[in-house]
C-alpha cells in the first residue's frame, strides 16, 4: 500500500474529508545535507555587510557579552570590514560562476554525492551554509518537502569546535524547532582521526609534492584558529586538530619536525591559539629555510581563508623575508580523495537507514 495514500486515509476517518488543497504527506526518504560556513553573495559592500553581520553576532562564534561586543562590531567592524573583506573576495572570486570558491564546491560536493549514492533512489542530497545562502532552513524544507522524514545533517568541519560544528547543528535544530511533522535527525559527528580522512590528506599531499620541481624543507599544517579563552573552557577544536596532524605525520613517514601545526586567521584582540601561522612563515624564512608547503586540513572546501590569505599573502610574507620557493596544497575539495571521505562519513551515519 503507498504509504502516502495510507496516512492520508487514517486522516480523513479521524477527521473526515481534508481540504482539496491540503498537500499529501509524503514520507520514507532520507535527505543529506552537506553544511559549509557560509558564503557572501556577491563582493560589493552590502553584500559583504550583510554576511558579517549574520557571521558576527553568532554567539558561538563571538561570546562576549552583546552589550560589550555589539557597539564594536554596529560601531566599527560592519563599518570598516565590509569594503576589506569585499575587496579580498574579489581576488579569488569565481568570476566564470559569479559566486565564491566554496559554494562552487560544496554544490559540486553534494552533486558527486548524490551520483555516488543513485544505488539508494530514495536518499535525496542537498547542500546548505550556516550562514548566507543557500541557507539550512531552506533547504532541510526542501528535503522535507520531496518526502524526507529522516534527514541527516553533515557539517563539513573535521575538527570539531562550538564555534563550527555545534553552531551548525544548533541552526538544524533550531529549524526543526519550528516543524509539526519532525524529521528523525542525525548528525555527523568531527572526523578527525578517521583513516579516511588521514589517507585523503596524505594522498593528496605526496601527489601535490610530486609535482614540484623542489621539496619542501618544511610543511605547515594550518588551521583557523579559535580565541585560547574557548579552548580553556572545554573546546577540543586544539586537542582535535594536533591529533590530525601527529596521525598524518605517522602515516607520511616523515622524521619529527618538518611538519608544523599552526593556526591561521586572528581576529579581535584576544590571544589565539598559537602559534601563529603568519608568524611561523616569517620566522621560517629568516632562519634560512628557503622551500615551504602549506596546506589547511580544517578546511574541506579552498575558500577566502586559503585561497587569499595562505596562498597568496602567506607566499608574500615567506618571500619577503628570503624564502625562495613557496607552494599552497589545494584542499580536498571535490576531487576523488575529498569525495571518498565524504561518502565514508555518510554511508556510516546511514547505517539502518539504507
Amino acid at each position: 500500500m503507498n504509504l502516502t495514500t495510507s496516512i492520508d486515509r487514517e486522516a480523513s476517518k479521524a477527521i473526515g474529508p481534508l481540504p482539496s488543497d491540503h498537500p499529501p504527506v509524503s514520507i520514507q526518504k532520507v535527505g543529506v545535507l552537506l553544511i559549509n560556513l557560509g558564503t557572501p553573495d556577491g563582493t560589493d559592500v552590502v553584500s559583504m555587510r550583510r554576511y558579517l553581520r549574520e557571521f558576527l553576532t553568532d554567539k558561538r562564534v563571538i561570546e562576549w557579552p552583546k552589550a560589550v561586543w555589539y557597539p564594536i562590531l554596529f560601531g566599527i567592524v560592519l563599518r570598516t570590514r565590509p569594503g576589506k573583506v569585499g575587496k579580498a573576495y574579489a581576488e579569488i572570486w569565481n568570476k566564470e560562476r559569479d559566486e565564491s570558491y566554496l559554494r562552487t564546491y560544496t554544490r559540486s560536493q553534494a552533486e558527486k554525492l548524490g551520483e555516488a549514492l543513485k544505488g539508494h533512489p530514495h536518499v535525496i542530497t542537498d547542500w546548505a551554509m550556516r550562514y548566507g545562502n543557500p541557507s539550512i532552513e531552506e533547504r532541510l524544507t526542501a528535503l522535507r518537502e520531496q518526502g524526507c522524514d529522516r534527514i541527516v545533517a553533515f557539517p563539513l568541519y573535521p575538527q570539531y569546535s562550538a564555534t563550527t560544528t555545534a553552531t551548525v547543528n544548533d541552526k538544524v535544530f533550531e529549524a526543526l524547532m519550528a516543524t509539526r511533522f519532525m524529521p528523525a535527525a542525525r548528525t555527523v559527528p568531527s572526523y578527525h582521526d578517521e583513516p579516511a580522512y588521514i589517507e585523503a590528506l596524505a594522498r593528496s599531499i605526496e601527489a601535490h609534492i610530486a609535482t614540484l620541481d623542489f621539496e619542501p624543507e618544511k610543511v605547515i599544517a594550518s588551521y583557523h584558529g579559535i580565541p585560547q579563552s574557548y579552548f580553556k573552557r572545554g573546546d577540543p577544536y586544539h586537542c582535535h586538530c594536533h591529533k590530525t596532524s601527529r596521525l598524518l605525520e605517522k602515516r607520511l613517514g616523515w622524521e619529527t619536525g618538518r611538519l608544523i601545526t599552526c593556526f591561521q586567521s586572528r581576529f579581535g584582540p584576544e590571544e589565539w591559539l598559537q602559534p601563529y601561522t603568519d608568524k611561523t612563515i616569517e620566522k621560517l624564512a629568516g632562519e634560512g629555510v628557503k622551500s615551504l608547503a602549506v596546506f589547511n586540513p580544517g578546511f574541506v572546501s579552498d575558500c577566502l581563508e586559503t585561497l587569499e590569505e595562505i596562498a597568496g599573502e602567506g607566499a608574500e610574507i615567506f618571500h619577503e623575508h628570503g624564502g625562495e620557493n613557496f607552494t599552497h596544497i589545494p584542499c580536498l575539495n571535490d576531487s576523488d580523495e575529498g569525495m571518498a571521505v565524504i561518502e565514508a562519513m555518510v554511508r556510516r551515519e546511514l547505517q539502518g537507514w539504507i
